[in-house]
């Protein structure tokens, strides 16, 4: 087998011959989120929504920028110390992450993946180590809860109802740095998802319409690796919520797949029932935020050890959706791990 295909195993899976680490990671979140059950496991919480600016979009670029800053502070790297930022965001033209770009002047990939861009960016750094591409990526993304009510549904100040199924864009931002080698869990393998479509039309049920996307990546993951679920202590899926984590459930055991409590979703597991977040966190920041602060603390104090980080997003607009298109859905799995 030559040295490029045994890189390939499978129709989708990245194997990383020699494995990048994640050396440091950082958040920031908004206040809702650092009053939820994760808020000791963020760096910073910003209790102002504006975050001392005049607007939402400026607030998103702030607190991206600010994960970045936080991250390089950790590493003690300068930005002309890193080759690559990989980062996205859930507004238009990725504009959070393009401003930041400029601010940093770090060599720039900008990514649109929707919720799934953090394990995108992930993947995408881990090839760019493993080949010898770059010595350093910084890999980030960002989202906020009235920049994402704003384009996608109805402005806050609207005040309207938000149905059941509907789930709460988490205001938060999240960074690592990814290197060679250090301290830290190495991203071994990469699984890149297909676009799935099942017709979903409904933009405030994002779980049905991503599920199907995770469940096929999930899926392709360990028929490409030949690894089991034993192989883990957690599959960590980005922002399913409450119904898409069942629809997820459903799917899986129809192929003969249980995942059982091994299944844990990061927008299940941002906020608790008493905020009032319906079917739970959504957003390029929700996945991003709990696995760079929660998941990684877990990983550090030897709690974990194994991880597959499957993020989902659902690749719609809001004119695609008022034109009555479904929402075709995405995941990107990225397996991180102590050896």
């Amino acid at each position: 087998m030559s040295a490029a295909s045994s890189k390939k195993l499978g129709r989708q899976t990245l194997r990383f011959e020699n494995p990048a680490v994640l050396t440091h990671t950082s958040t920031v979140v908004g206040r809702r989120e650092g009053e939820g059950p994760l808020g000791k496991d963020f760096d910073l919480i910003e209790r102002d929504g504006l975050v001392g600016e005049k607007s939402f979009e400026k607030a998103e670029a702030k607190m991206l920028e600010q994960a970045c800053s936080l991250v390089l502070a950790k590493s003690g790297y300068t930005a002309e110390q890193v080759d690559i930022l990989v980062a996205g965001d859930l507004l238009n033209q990725i504009i959070s992450s393009n401003y930041v770009a400029r601010t940093l002047s770090i060599p720039f990939l900008g990514l649109c993946g929707a919720c799934s861009t953090f394990a995108e960016g992930l993947a995408l750094a881990g090839v760019l180590v493993d080949g010898g591409y770059a010595q350093r990526v910084l890999a980030a993304t960002s989202s906020h809860h009235d920049t994402a009510e704003r384009q996608y549904r109805y402005p806050t100040e609207f005040g309207g109802q938000r149905p059941p199924a509907a789930q709460w864009t988490v205001t938060a931002a999240g960074a690592a740095i990814v290197e060679p080698a250090g301290d830290g869990p190495l991203l071994t393998y990469a699984t890149i998802g297909s676009v799935f479509d099942m017709g979903i039309r409904d933009a405030n049920n994002m779980g049905a319409a991503m599920a199907p996307a995770a469940a096929s990546t999930i899926e392709a993951h360990f028929r490409d690796t030949a690894r089991t679920l034993d192989h883990y202590d957690a599959v960590v899926t980005g922002d399913l919520g409450i119904v898409g984590q069942r629809v997820l459930k459903q799917l899986l055991a129809q192929k003969g797949l249980t995942l059982a409590d091994k299944h844990w979703d990061c927008g299940i597991m941002i906020y608790d029932k008493s905020q009032d977040a319906h079917a739970g966190g959504s957003g390029c920041g929700c996945s991003a935020s709990v696995f760079c602060g929660h998941i990684m603390k877990r990983m550090r104090k030897g709690e974990i050890r194994r991880v597959l980080l499957v993020a989902t997003g659902a690749l719609h607009s809001p004119c695609a959706v008022q034109q009555g298109e479904s929402i075709p859905g995405i995941a990107h799995a990225v397996a991180v791990e102590y050896a």
